[in-house]
Formats: C-alpha cells, structure tokens, sequence
C-alpha cells in the first residue's frame, strides 16, 4: 500500500476549463480527471500554461469558463510551486509550515477558536471544520516530523530556526524536498519538484510519489523523472491551447505521441494528394471542354447536327469539369500539423585557448565551517568534465576556484592565458535585475539594436519580453535568454550549472545537440540523468563533503 497522506481517498475533476490573459488564450477547454493511484505529467512548451494549469487546479487563479472540483469537496488540494522564496524573515519551520498548508490551517484555527469564544454565530461548525483541517494536514505532529525528515536528508536541526534567505543553494533544496514530503495533502501538484536536486533527492522525491496513494499533478522537462513516475501525460499544445491525455506512463506517451503525429502527416498528405489529383483532372476537362467549343466554332462543318453533337460534347465534359471541382470541395479538409517554434542555435565559439585551461594545486578554500580541498586537478583543452556530488557537497566552490572568483586558504589557482567563459549559473544572475532584457544583452554583447531583436527572437523572445525587466522573466525565459548570449559572445570554456532546470522538452534536445557541437572546454553540473546520458562526458570528478576526486 502506497503511503498515507490523508484519510480521504481523493478525485479531482476539471471540466472545459477556459482561460486568456488580456487577448491571449493560455488554456481552451481543458477536461482532466485525477483519480488516486494516477500520477500526471503535464508536458509543453514554455510558454503554453503548464504552471497556469495548476494554479487554476488549485484553486488559486479563477477560470473563465469550466470548473474544477474535488470529490469529496473537503479534500485539500496543495499546490507546491517552482522557485520557492526565501523571504528573510521565514525560519525553514515557518517555511515548511506554510508549504504543507498548516501554517495557513493554524491561522483559521486560531481564528475559529476566538469566533467560538465569542459566542459568534456559526462559530461550532468553523472550528470543527477548522479543526479537521488542521489535524487532516498533520499540525499536530509536524514539529516532530520536521526534525526527523530533516535529519534523514542531511540537514542539522539547528537548519530549523535559520531564515531560509540565508540557505546555501543546497541546503534551500533539501528544505523544499522536505516540504513536500511532509505534506498530507489528499491532491497533490507539483510544478518543477525535481529542480536542484541531487541524486539521493531525486530518489527519494521518486519513492514518495510512486508510493503516493493521493492523485498527483506533476510538471516537469526531466525525462527519467517522467519515466519513473508518471502513469498519465497531459500534452499542451502550444497551437491550439488544448490538453491530450495520454495513458499508459511516459514511453507509452512518447510512442502514442509519434503515431499520431505520422498518422496526421499521412492524412494531411493523403487530403492533398486527393485533392491535387481532383483539380487536376478538372482543369484537364475544361481545357478539353474549351477546345472542343473551339474547334466546332471553326471547323468550317455545314452540318448542324454534326454542329450541335459536337457542342454537346463538348458542354458534357464541361459539367464533368463542375461536377469534379465539387468533389475537391465535399473533400473532407484536414489541416497541416502544427509546426510549432522550435529552438534552434549554435554556441558562438572563440580562439583556442592553451592547452591548460585551468589548474588548481594543493588549493584549499575556506567559506564558514565549510572546507574544500586540497584540490589538485588540471582541466585540458577540449576536456568535457561534468562535476558530480550531492547538493552542499562543494561543487560551486570548486567551480569557483576554478574560475579564479574565490581567494584560496591555501594552495595557488591558475586560469590560463586566452581563456573566454560562457557561464550559466542556477540563479540566472544576469537576468536579476530590474534592466530590460534587450538592454541587458545590448550591453553584454554591444550587438545593435535590430541584430539584437533578431537573436532573442531565435530563441522565443519576443517584442512582450525584450522590454519587459529581465527579473520578470519566467525562469525558462530567464535561461533561454542565456543561452543566445552563449551564441552572441562566443566562449571556448563553457559552464553550466543545472541548465536544463526550466527548460522546455525541445530546447533541452537542442541544447544537446549544441553541447555536441561544441569544441571548446566544457564543465557540466546537473542532475538530469537523461541529459547527462546523452551529452559526450570525457571526465567525470565526484565532489563530495569537500574532497575532489576523478572518477574512472
């Protein structure tokens, strides 16, 4: 039996939802029922309403037209969303508290309490109501589970009482894998859940769904995470707005998916086969219909019944010609498949740099109580090294050190000569600011004005982006962003620190591709395992507490 996480045996239904921000649609009547035991995948672009989907599922965002409801209508619905924030003044226990809903269920308890205090009327069935939410949401023990769920993962107690502002990278993404696993809601939805996270979190986020008896919405781009977990896909189409359910898990989607994109190929070229060949054969038969009139005009035949026989053969092909045009119309027309954006780039590529790209001997770095090192490691020309470990384990500090951004304790740290860095960090801290994005890429690559508009445009960003603060941007349009200033500078040592985190399905196939491409140096951390799969890794170091090691 799969893990408990509410006394209720929950349905989610959604009928015809509709939605449009100002005069754009982002759903068109979305039906989706969620039943327990399902676990959805929601797949699309970036940019097709994957996260609006959820909101609206959570009650968060009204549609404009469609309904959703649960079955029984008390079932709580969490919505756990991507990027967390940190607030200053939130210690991970308020956190926590207010991502598995009992921090907002002991404020309405409290408040029930007064009311019934009071002698307010209604007030019994408030706090009764109140109070079953509280219980059913596991206020009551959450202090203790916190500390055990905490410890599991790796983290000190004393983590609990610290502002989740002051969170290393690491420690922020155990935090948030705590909160889900501490949640009892009776639905589930989860937008990005495997973003920044390590190995072991990925496993353990993986376990806990597939033992989850509650229903669970997922949007994800991690394909072994979809493969692993998901029962059901919904595919957004970018086109239309609409929603495909697919059954049977994520390969099942993926086959399903390519038949029916042939099959709609085949009917679409099929219609125009037939309906070229219909043409065709009409404008054939007037050609000979316009002949024959011609030639029984200036045939010089004194006859006239000759005459008119020829005539009429001639108005009989003629109507054969009309009656083939309207056999082209009652044709059944079946539309071309969409072919949606696709993103499609290169890495600019600079000079070669020397054949030591960077070197760290006996280095030691000091940040707090944390230590890495000694360190002592070359990286070549040409090497394609990805950065292993678990999250806190010091691979931000090697990288760093690496990069020469970081004094070290002990040791002397080397970048050579020639050497021009492309960087994608988790933060996306180039596009942190309240500047305009064309602003921000003007400045990082002095590209004028229209050449500029042009390259954002490659990669989906378009005039309601360029002008818009670049803080604003979605994360994925934060990283899309990223990765045309990579075409535009051209760098010969490229580092990537989680880059498929946010991106769509089809960027990440093509970022692929351009790491393929690529000849420079390349340092590579992440934990998506398909993407590591698939991009040519010719070293492998394991970071892990603070020791550096190469991999066999």
């Amino acid at each position: 039996m799969g893990l408990q996480t509410g006394a209720l045996m929950a349905t989610l239904t959604a009928r015809g939802l509709s939605l449009s921000f100002g005069p754009s649609l982002v759903l068109a009547a979305v039906d989706l029922t969620v039943a327990p035991g399902m676990r959805v995948g929601v797949v699309g672009p970036n940019g097709t309403g994957k996260s609006t989907l959820l909101r609206v599922l959570a009650g968060q965002l009204p549609p404009d037209e469609g309904t959703v409801a649960t079955a029984p209508p008390s079932a709580t619905v969490g919505l756990l969303p991507q990027e967390p924030d940190r607030r200053a003044d939130e210690t991970v226990t308020a956190f926590i508290a207010r991502r598995t809903g009992v921090a907002a269920a002991t404020t309405e308890l409290d408040a029930a309490t007064a009311a019934l205090a009071a002698g307010e009327p209604g007030a019994d069935d408030r706090y009764a109501d109140a109070l079953d939410r509280w219980l059913h949401l596991g206020g009551p023990d959450l202090d203790a589970r916190l500390g055990v769920t905490l410890a599991d993962l790796g983290l000190d107690h004393a983590v609990v009482h610290q502002a989740t502002a002051t969170l290393s990278g690491g420690q922020a993404a155990r935090v948030s894998l705590a909160a889900t696993l501490l949640a009892r809601f009776d639905v589930f939805l989860l937008d990005e859940p495997t973003n920044d996270l390590d190995f072991d979190g990925l496993a353990r986020l993986e376990t806990f769904l597939v033992e989850l008896d509650a229903p669970t919405v997922v949007v994800s781009h991690d394909r072994a995470f979809l493969e692993r977990v998901v029962t059901h896909v919904v595919d957004l189409d970018e086109h239309d707005h609409t929603a495909t359910v697919f059954a049977g898990g994520w390969q099942a989607y993926l086959a399903d998916k390519a038949t029916a994109r042939r099959h709609a190929t085949e009917a679409f070229e099929s219609y125009q086969a037939k309906r070229s060949d219909l043409l065709d054969r009409a404008r054939t038969q007037r050609e000979w219909s316009v002949q024959g009139v011609k030639k029984a005009k200036t045939s010089g035949e004194t006859d006239k019944f000759i005459r008119f026989k020829n005539t009429t053969d001639s108005e009989k092909v003629a109507s054969k010609a009309r009656a083939t045009e309207k056999a082209a119309e009652r044709l059944e027309k079946v539309d071309k498949p969409w072919e949606g954006w696709e993103l499609h780039f290169e890495i600019g590529s600079s000079a070669r740099s020397g054949d030591v790209v960077a070197s760290l001997r006996g280095v030691e770095v000091e940040r707090g109580s944390f230590r890495l090192g000694p360190v002592d490691l070359e990286i070549g020309w040409a090497d394609r090294v990805a950065i292993l470990g678990p999250n806190g384990a010091g691979k931000s500090t090697l990288i760093d050190a690496i990069l020469g951004r970081v004094e070290p304790t002990a040791g002397t740290a080397h970048l050579g000569p020639g050497v021009v860095v492309g960087e994608l960090t988790q933060r996306r801290d180039r596009f942190s600011t309240d500047t305009p994005l064309l602003d921000v890429v003007i400045d990082a690559t002095g590209l004028p004005l229209s050449e500029t508009r042009s390259l954002l445009a490659k990669f989906g960003l378009g005039a309601d982006h360029v002008r818009r603060p670049s803080a604003l941007l979605s994360p994925g349009e934060r990283t899309r962003a990223n990765l045309a200033l990579f075409m535009a500078e051209g760098v010969n040592l490229l580092v990537l620190d989680e880059p498929t985190n946010h991106l769509d399905l089809v960027a990440i196939e093509q970022l692929e591709q351009a790491l393929t491409r690529f000849v420079g140096t390349l340092l590579l951390v992440t934990h998506d395992r398909a993407f590591l799969d698939r991009v040519a890794i010719t070293r492998r170091i394991e970071v892990d507490a603070g020791r550096v090691r190469e991999l066999p």
